[in-house]
């Protein structure tokens, strides 16, 4: 007898939630999953991907696909309304898999941690980078790197700019180097400017971990080019990976008896691969054999404290500065504690308050 296949759906239908529709259309013909429907609260955006997919129906809520029958959701909606839309769909007992960033708020993400522990449910992050075939291929050679340098460039566009860059674009590359260097941040500093927004649209960040490592982050939403990429060096290598154009480059040492240490470097060949298809796979495989998903909620909430850090840390340098800045920009850079950029503390909350 056959297994009864997973029954999925998405919430939202933007740009990224036509995706995850189509991705898991093709896993229904691959008879993994059955994608019962999507939903939109403009019904008629979720009608016109069901009849592109031919699959599925439309729903105008998340509670109305929920009542369909599901096993399994992705909450692809605006972040400020991840946690009203994710916290009672894992508690009806559906499984979540909830795009980066996780929640606005470290209280929203904990509470959805929280909801899933208790009720038994799968809860993933969308960190969409841990997919990519770039990283997945260099995992294993990333070893204790101890300088890291990152750039996430982007063309203006009006999708992501309800949250600032740093929640936007920089996030990624947050959870990607928490990942490889595995240390606790103990210092940030960070420089943000709005430009086209009412939020920081270009940011800087240094983070300093408790294991001597250095990381330069750097992100931007009003680039004239695109451009993502992230090095590190390690004391046995240096490794630049292009996300873009999905190449590696890896210079490494080496040594040979009764000669000095010499480097050499390679263009390391990296296979093709469709990273959401292989996240959302990953996300079936979590639902189907209840096990921990590849980013689990408390990986999501630690890149997400650290997005706040770096939000506290532009804060913290504009109240410092605010006499030498132009007045638009002191009024939007001391106003993303409470707009853009939640504090990440209890001590920055009583402050607020």
């Amino acid at each position: 007898m056959a297994a009864a296949r997973t029954r999925v759906g998405v919430v939202g239908t933007g740009y990224l939630g036509r995706f995850h529709a189509e991705k898991y259309a093709r896993m229904q013909d691959e008879g993994l999953v059955e994608l019962v429907g999507v939903a939109d609260v403009e019904i008629a955006r979720a009608q016109e991907v069901v009849t592109k997919l031919g699959k599925g129906r439309a729903f105008g809520s998340a509670q109305d696909l929920a009542d369909a029958g599901l096993d399994a959701v992705s909450v692809v909606v605006p972040t400020h309304v991840h946690h009203r839309v994710a916290k009672p769909l894992l508690e009806q007992g559906v499984d979540c898999l909830v795009e980066k960033p996780f929640a606005v708020t470290l209280a929203e993400a904990d509470d959805l941690i929280a909801t899933a522990a208790r009720l038994g449910r799968i809860l993933q992050v969308g960190h969409l980078e841990r997919f990519n075939p770039v990283m997945r291929g260099l995992k294993d050679m990333i070893r204790d790197p101890m300088f890291v340098e990152s750039h996430r460039l982007a063309m203006f566009g009006e999708r992501g700019t309800e949250v600032d860059v740093i929640l936007d674009l920089m996030i990624h590359d947050l959870d990607i180097i928490l990942m490889a260097v595995n240390s606790e941040v103990i210092e940030v500093s960070a420089v943000g400017v709005p430009v086209l927004t009412d939020k920081v649209d270009i940011a800087n960040a240094r983070l300093e971990f408790a294991n001597g490592c250095v990381a330069n982050v750097t992100a931007s939403r009003v680039s004239t080019q695109k451009m993502r990429k992230i090095r590190l060096f390690q004391s046995d290598a240096y490794m630049s990976i292009d996300y873009q154009e999905k190449n590696v480059q890896v210079i490494r040492r080496t040594v040979e008896a009764g000669k000095p240490p010499q480097i050499g470097g390679e263009l390391l060949e990296i296979k093709e691969g469709d990273a959401l298809e292989a996240e959302l796979k990953s996300f079936v495989n979590a639902v189907k054999t209840r096990s921990r998903p590849e980013v689990p909620g408390e990986d999501g909430r630690k890149a997400l404290e650290l997005a706040h850090r770096v939000g506290d840390a532009i804060h913290a340098r504009a109240l410092k500065t605010k006499d030498r800045l132009p007045p638009h920009v002191a009024e939007i850079l001391l106003g993303i504690a409470s707009r853009g950029t939640p504090p990440a503390s209890p001590d920055s909350e009583r402050q607020k308050k």
